[in-house]
């Protein structure tokens, strides 16, 4: 009995051994680096893309491995994290992808500059400068073996989320390159209250989803923005009723005193890139005269924190988006 003891005890750890083996070969991990630079604004990517400093920036490419077929191509998801950087949930939608088939790339936009956050001021590191790494990351992954450049999508949560709305907006897009694009947008919570007068949006498919109490990021002119593209983009909205900002983690509602309230701001974005204050309608293109154009309209203090329902209803929905412009049939 001793020995029939030993040697089932010995198989079991063989087994637990050889299980673990397999669960993490089936994703291969590998920290890609590409040249990117630091605009302010938009309009300096328009204008003077080719003047700006160059900045390295960094990710996490993750692919899922195939024994049976090392040279196979699989749809990619770039994720763009908030102001606040990588959180659980945002990781919680990467893994969920990961088991789905699909390869995911975490931008480290934050990380590559030394910067751990933006609330509170939203200077340190831009929509702008977020836009650019996602489309030099896209175009450095493209060339990447595993990776069917046909079929990357890029979704990110608030400042992330701008990146993912805003990426689709073809000014800034057609400034960066021709060559590439995203096959698909979702944006959680973004910031909608930038007014574009030139209304030409990618024909990818664009989905925002965002909680109808957000005072950080509010809904109203995500509807509006919506409504003003809808005949003419493939773009959609989902209000989530009684939802914050942050409704998909697992965080309570708490108020944040830092962060900028942008409930009462809309800043018009001309052709050329500027986003324009209130009332002067003065370029905001540097640190100083956003500070001054934010004195307009932005307060302090925010509400942020999870929503069950909401949280419940996203990741899954997430996951059909991204299956059904994404993964071939």
């Amino acid at each position: 009995m001793k020995k029939l003891g030993l040697r089932t005890f010995s198989i079991f750890i063989f087994l637990f051994v050889l299980n673990n083996a397999s669960i993490k070969s089936q994703v291969k991990k590998e920290k890609i680096h590409f040249e990117s630079a630091n605009p302010f604004s938009l309009s300096h990517i328009i204008n003077e893309l080719n003047k700006l400093d160059k900045q390295e920036v960094f990710g996490q490419l993750t692919i899922p491995s195939d024994s049976m077929e090392t040279n196979k191509k699989y749809p990619l998801i770039i994720g763009v994290a908030g102001s606040r950087g990588w959180k659980k949930h945002h990781l919680e939608y990467i893994n969920m992808y990961q088991k789905n088939g699909f390869a995911t790339f975490e931008l480290n936009s934050f990380k590559s500059r030394d910067i751990t956050s933006t609330v509170g001021s939203q200077v340190e590191v831009t929509t702008a400068a977020i836009i650019l790494d996602a489309y030099r990351a896209l175009e450095k992954l493209s060339d990447h073996p595993n990776i069917d450049s046909e079929r990357v999508g890029i979704t990110g949560w608030s400042l992330g989320g701008g990146v993912t709305l805003f990426s689709g907006w073809e000014p800034v897009k057609n400034a960066i390159t021709k060559k590439h694009r995203f096959a698909a947008h979702l944006a959680f919570y973004p910031p909608c209250f930038i007014n574009p007068k030139d209304l030409s949006f990618t024909d990818a498919p664009i989905h925002i989803l965002i909680g109808e109490s957000d005072n950080w990021t509010p809904a109203e002119p995500c509807k509006t923005l919506v409504e003003k593209l809808f005949k003419k983009t493939n773009i959609e909205l989902t209000l989530f009723p009684n939802a914050h900002h942050g409704f998909d983690s697992e965080e309570p509602v708490h108020r944040n005193e830092n962060g900028y309230s942008f409930e009462e701001c809309l800043f018009d974005l001309t052709e050329d890139g500027d986003i324009l204050m209130n009332y002067l309608k003065i370029p905001m293109s540097n640190s100083i005269l956003q500070k001054i154009g934010f004195l307009f309209c932005v307060k302090r203090g925010v509400d942020i924190g999870g929503n069950l329902e909401a949280r419940k209803s996203s990741y899954p929905f997430a996951l059909e988006f991204m299956k059904k412009h994404l993964q071939k049939d």
